[in-house]
């Protein structure tokens, strides 16, 4: 016997799923914006820095416009052929953006690592108003993006602190610079912060494929779900319970729970609305419960099943 529910929260997500479109929309118009400005500016002031920062965050604009337009998609309703609806299409914006702020790293890389042998002097009172500009508007992009909890708006986010850490690098540099000429410095620095980025936006790839290939997404939470379901009196055992996320916020769960005895049609109505409420705090997106009698065997249990 299938019940399938949901929360009764779904109008909390709506307005959620749209506030993350504001937010990613924002930072889209900002970082394009601010990429012209940098391209400009990296002219004017013949800073190699600067000009492969405009660069990065041209690459950055384009894969937020992605975000974005990935993420409206994931608000389209369910219909035959996704009958899960689409918002994974929100998790593929993640991996996208993810893949290309690790190519865009590698390259920072690439060709900061020679200017460490080879600095270039550049007019360090421009690269200070620039450096200013930067923090400002990434900075608030970033406090912008930093309400949203989905990987996508997480992994944008990364994009948006590198280039705080990069304009704070610059900002530094500028002012030393202003007093010493010590070009090495913004090599240096921006060596530093590219790995620092590298390495926690791995991280989030790492969990982005994890979610892909279904992996249970809060392990913690699935244990603590079976705990909850089997401490009911009326349910001796449950098995077969499978739990994944559509896009890192949105998770769905399947179990099979075996029942102490027979339940007429009242006494499964009022198991159900206990289940409904033990589930509730978890904000579970879709859920798909069968019951299956003490005596009953389990059409989905292999011979080699271990649970």
């Amino acid at each position: 016997m299938d019940s399938n529910s949901k929360p009764h929260h779904h109008g909390h997500h709506h307005s959620h799923d749209y506030g993350s479109d504001k937010r990613i929309a924002w930072a889209f118009f900002l970082n394009a914006s601010f990429a012209i400005i940098e391209f400009v500016g990296g002219f004017l002031t013949n800073s190699t820095a600067i000009m492969a920062d405009a660069v990065h965050d041209l690459g950055d604009s384009l894969s937020i416009g992605l975000a974005w337009l990935l993420n409206r998609l994931g608000h389209r309703n369910p219909n035959d052929d996704f009958t899960y609806g689409f918002r994974r299409f929100s998790l593929l914006g993640a991996l996208i953006n993810g893949l290309i702020l690790i190519a865009g790293s590698v390259w920072v890389l690439y060709t900061a690592i020679p200017r460490l042998w080879d600095p270039v002097m550049p007019v360090a009172e421009g690269m200070l108003g620039l450096a200013i500009l930067g923090v400002v508007v990434n900075g608030f992009a970033a406090y912008r993006l930093s309400e949203g909890k989905s990987l996508n708006e997480r992994m944008l986010n990364w994009h948006l602190m590198e280039d705080v850490l990069g304009w704070l690098a610059v900002l530094v540099v500028s002012v030393v610079l202003m007093f010493v000429e010590l070009p090495i410095l913004d090599p240096l620095l921006s060596v530093a912060f590219t790995i620092f980025i590298l390495i926690n936006v791995a991280r989030t790839v790492y969990e982005t494929l994890r979610l892909f290939v279904q992996a249970v997404p809060d392990r913690a939470m699935s244990q603590r779900i079976k705990q909850q379901l089997t401490a009911m009196p009326e349910i001796t055992d449950a098995h077969h319970l499978h739990m994944w996320s559509l896009d890192g916020e949105h998770h769905v769960l399947t179990v099979h729970l075996v029942l102490q005895a027979a339940l007429d049609m009242n006494q499964q109505a009022c198991l159900k609305a206990a289940i409904a409420k033990e589930l509730a705090e978890f904000e579970l997106a879709h859920t798909t419960i069968e019951l299956e009698l003490p005596d009953e065997a389990c059409r989905d249990q292999k011979p080699h099943d271990k649970q």
